[in-house]
């Protein structure tokens, strides 16, 4: 049998292989750079461990209100198929926006609506910004497209029939939700709680500008590692390096359970 002859012309593996090497070869010097041998006494640092544990902390808390708030919201968003095309799209685009917002605009957004003169920030008795909460609302406002779109592709691509035949056998609304609808679309719950924890852990711009910089109360991983990489380079890329293995590790996780296209 002869030889299927490839069908890319020659001349694109050059611009290809350019591009796979600006992708992977920051992550390799990464690597090859780490302080390996004391790795362990830089992670030990009071300072490294304090950033990570807030890190791990808040990531944790902003992924649950994710999946408090952002499942409702796939919910509505996978059942709209009925409503007008134009507020359907418009609200899918709203959803949507903090992924392809700066996020140095989201925080100063925050601050302008939860700040002390902000549109509602004015209002409460007790202020947000500059706090471990604000950490958390920062990381719930980068992080929760993911889960709300990996949820709703989810529930677009689950069989409704089931759910269908539930309520016909008198299933209330509420039961059907529990013990059919969320079971069938646990996998995109899962994919989008992964994301939301990996993106909530790596969040700086929103951060900084809304949380600020406080060791202990605000200064989360990235945060540090950014001051750090200023006064010692070592502690910094061994924290750029907890980043890369969790990124990675979640990567690894999901496999082919992210839905693709979800966003058309």
């Amino acid at each position: 049998m002869a030889r299927r002859r490839s069908s890319l012309a020659p001349v694109l593996w050059v611009p290809a292989s350019l591009a796979l090497g600006l992708l992977l070869l920051p992550l390799v010097a990464l690597i090859v750079r780490a302080p390996w041998a004391t790795l362990p006494s830089l992670l030990a640092q009071p300072a490294v461990a304090q950033a990570l544990g807030l890190s791990l902390a808040t990531a944790a808390a902003a992924t649950s209100v994710c999946l408090l708030l952002g499942i409702p919201l796939a919910l509505v968003l996978a059942r709209s198929a009925a409503w007008p095309a134009v507020p359907r799209r418009l609200l899918r685009s709203l959803i949507s926006v903090p992924l392809v917002l700066p996020p140095v605009v989201g925080g100063v957004a925050l601050l302008l609506l939860l700040g002390r003169r902000g549109l509602i920030g004015e209002w409460l008795p007790f202020s947000i910004p500059f706090t471990p909460l604000a950490v958390v609302i920062a990381q719930v406002f980068v992080s929760m497209p993911f889960l709300v779109i990996a949820v709703e592709g989810a529930l677009r691509a689950s069989d409704r029939r089931i759910e269908v035949a539930a309520a016909t056998l008198g299933a209330t609304r509420l039961t059907v939700l529990r013990r059919i609808t969320l079971p069938l679309v646990a996998p995109g719950i899962a994919s989008g709680a992964l994301l939301c924890f990996t993106r909530s852990l790596g969040e700086f711009g929103a951060t900084i500008t809304f949380a600020g910089s406080f060791p202990g109360t605000t200064q989360t991983l990235p945060i540090s590692t950014y001051l750090l990489l200023q006064t010692d380079p070592d502690a910094a890329i061994a924290l750029s390096l907890v980043l890369m293995v969790v990124s990675v590790a979640v990567l690894l996780g999901l496999r082919d359970r992210w839905v693709p296209g979800v966003l058309s």
